[in-house]
């Protein structure tokens, strides 16, 4: 994950140093992904990378003529086959849609789509106003989605624009499917906040707000008078973990402020603890 975002962001940065130059960056929604996955497209792809028959085979009969029920309370519901998709919650289904997605790839130099899992992102790296590239390429990936049956969800999917040029022009909105993308100033892009100036204000300020809500528990159990080895396990896997998540990303670029306000929150639990 943390690689995804690197490379999104590195890759935004080198380029924005070249004259006349802006990114736009283009975060994908699929609606339902693993539930999409058709097992005899997946294992014919799996053949095309080389995988043993046997194993191709194995596979497509763990995701075909699969029973399914819903039970609420004492009622059970009748029982369907499934023979679509991929388990929710199986470790093997991420790494299944990564397989099947395989060959979408950018077909220009100047974009790149960063993956993980079901999350896909383009980033276009547009120079002297030319988005002729970018807007191919997203018209390009709409038609490799429907032809792998993938339910591309236009009004969730959202993009930013990274602009530093003290001239800029009014940047027209992108379409897929006839629909407007919405262009937005910030979005969450693999649980950190990015936004359209590259700043991680917006990103610190969540990440404090979560982490002053899981002080109050600290609080309450040094009030229990619970001993200071549970107390500090609490604080490794209910705030630390959280004031941490990402933070090769991020915390080298975010301002004295910022950073403060994280050391505070640090502190703040020393102190209870």
């Amino acid at each position: 994950m943390v690689d995804a975002i690197s490379t999104a962001l590195h890759s935004a940065l080198t380029h924005l140093d070249k004259k006349d130059s802006y990114v736009r960056m283009l975060f994908i929604d699929f609606s339902s992904a693993f539930n999409t996955i058709i097992p005899q497209q997946l294992t014919q792809k799996l053949v095309q990378l080389g995988l043993n028959t046997s194993l191709c085979n194995w596979l497509l009969d763990f995701l075909t003529g699969r029973p399914q029920a819903v039970r609420v309370g004492s009622n059970t519901s009748s029982t369907i086959i499934l023979n679509m998709g991929a388990p929710q919650g199986c470790v093997l289904s991420p790494l299944l849609f990564t397989l099947l997605t395989h060959d979408c790839t950018p077909s220009h130099s100047s974009n790149l789509f960063i993956k993980f899992a079901d999350d896909t992102t383009v980033v276009g790296l547009i120079s002297k106003r030319d988005e002729a590239d970018y807007r191919s390429e997203v018209s390009r990936l709409a038609v490799w989605c429907r032809d792998n049956n993938l339910s591309l969800n236009v009004e969730k999917t959202k993009e930013i624009v990274v602009d530093f040029r003290r001239a800029h022009t009014q940047h027209a909105p992108l379409t897929i499917n006839g629909a407007s993308v919405e262009r937005v100033g910030s979005t969450k892009f693999l649980g950190v906040h990015i936004t359209e100036d590259l700043s991680w204000t917006n990103n610190t300020t969540a990440l404090a707000k979560k982490s002053q809500q899981r002080l109050y528990f600290l609080r309450k159990l040094r009030r229990a008078r619970a001993p200071a080895p549970i107390m500090y396990t609490f604080y490794r896997g209910t705030i630390e973990s959280i004031l941490t998540s990402c933070i090769t990303v991020w915390f080298g670029a975010c301002n004295a402020s910022c950073q403060k306000t994280l050391q505070r929150i640090v502190k703040a639990a020393e102190r209870i603890i």
